[in-house]
């Protein structure tokens, strides 16, 4: 199935919920709102046709609108298709719903979003920081961040 057949698959069923799709890009990608992410991965990865049973990253992107980004690359083992979901967040209070009930890989990309970005996977049965201690000021990957002068006493060099 080529990607702009899955688009307009996505669009038959979630209508207004399958925001736009990038066919002329490196990866195809289609704008999913963020309410609807996780009934569209479950969709993606049951629908026999689409059997999209791999989630090869999920990334959490500072974008240059201001909005945070999840980036879902999928692919489907037996139909051998792919194709890339984003969903776009605010920057202020950031949250898009877990998909680790849907692979559950997700789990450790979403904890990794969560840390580095602080977009909240809302349902996620464990987030919590994965690569900065859990008392770290800030997310690391946003282009606001600032480093903090120090943490536990000791001079945190840039």
């Amino acid at each position: 199935m080529t990607p702009s057949e899955i688009h307009q698959r996505l669009r038959e069923k979630f209508g207004d919920q399958i925001l736009g799709f990038e066919g002329e890009v490196v990866e195809p990608t289609i704008k999913v709102a963020a309410p609807a992410i996780a009934k569209v991965c479950l969709f993606l990865r049951d629908d026999p046709d689409l059997k999209m049973d791999s989630l090869m990253c999920l990334s959490g992107v500072d974008d240059p609108s201001g909005d945070l980004v999840v980036a879902y690359h999928v692919y489907s083992m037996a139909h051998r298709h792919r194709i890339a979901l984003k969903v776009f967040v605010p920057r202020e209070n950031p949250a898009v719903p877990t998909v680790e009930h849907v692979w559950k890989i997700a789990n450790w990309h979403e904890r990794e979003a969560y840390d580095m970005m602080g977009i909240v996977f809302e349902g996620h049965s464990d987030l919590r920081r994965i690569l900065c201690p859990d008392d770290w000021e800030g997310h690391p990957l946003r282009k606001d961040y600032k480093v903090q002068e120090y943490y536990r006493g000791m001079k945190v060099e840039v």
